[in-house]
């Protein structure tokens, strides 16, 4: 009977990813408002009460998906050292915002959305969570400079300006690769173009 549970609860969390990869193929594409609980099944190749049996709705999944998805693109920012050596600090911030851009694309456009709307589900994290870690930060980035580490910057407005950067490779790929043309790397040649100039930016 466990290897029976066990099995079971394999199988249902197969399918919880299952649905959550088929829904923000649909939010990311749709956004919120266009995207239907029947969309989302027939994108997981599953019925409808089956999808509704892992979620009870598709506000649930859509909340599930940013949860997770902020987790994902705090993270870099949350592993900034004070310790470290400052530009190193930042440009692996960049860096690695740049690499989730990359990697998580239609993430990163299922977060653009969620902005774009006005953030009714993000809001309170935004304005709570996510303020309070970039305070955080700021106020590091502000010590880094008056010990003289750092050329004079906002440093609130530094890493909006890394966000910036790196998310729009992710958010207007098409827009980027169409201008770029074939046989050009949009993420290798920014990853360059932008280390040389926050390094420029930041020196003292």
């Amino acid at each position: 009977m466990t290897g029976q549970v066990k099995q079971r609860s394999r199988i249902q969390q197969k399918n919880r990813q299952v649905i959550l990869g088929a829904a923000l193929q649909e939010f990311s594409a749709r956004g919120f408002a266009g995207t239907t609980i029947d969309q989302i099944a027939e994108q997981a190749a599953l019925s409808k009460p089956n999808v509704l049996y892992y979620f009870a709705s598709k506000e649930e999944i859509y909340r599930q998906l940013l949860e997770e998805l902020l987790d994902l693109w705090l993270a870099p920012l949350q592993r900034m050292e004070a310790g470290g050596d400052p530009k190193q600090e930042i440009i692996s911030y960049m860096r690695a915002k740049l690499q989730l851009s990359r990697d998580f694309p239609r993430e990163s456009r299922l977060f653009a959305n969620e902005i774009l709307q006005g953030a009714p589900q993000l809001g309170p994290i935004l304005g709570g969570a996510l303020r309070q870690l970039v305070a955080d930060k700021a106020e590091m980035i502000s010590r880094w400079i008056a010990q003289g580490r750092l050329a004079v910057v906002d440093p609130h407005h530094l890493i909006i300006s890394i966000w910036a950067l790196t998310q729009h490779y992710a958010d207007f790929e098409t827009q980027i690769r169409a201008v770029l043309g074939a046989g050009r790397d949009p993420f290798s040649e920014a990853d360059s173009f932008l280390e040389e100039l926050y390094c420029r930016l930041l020196a003292n």
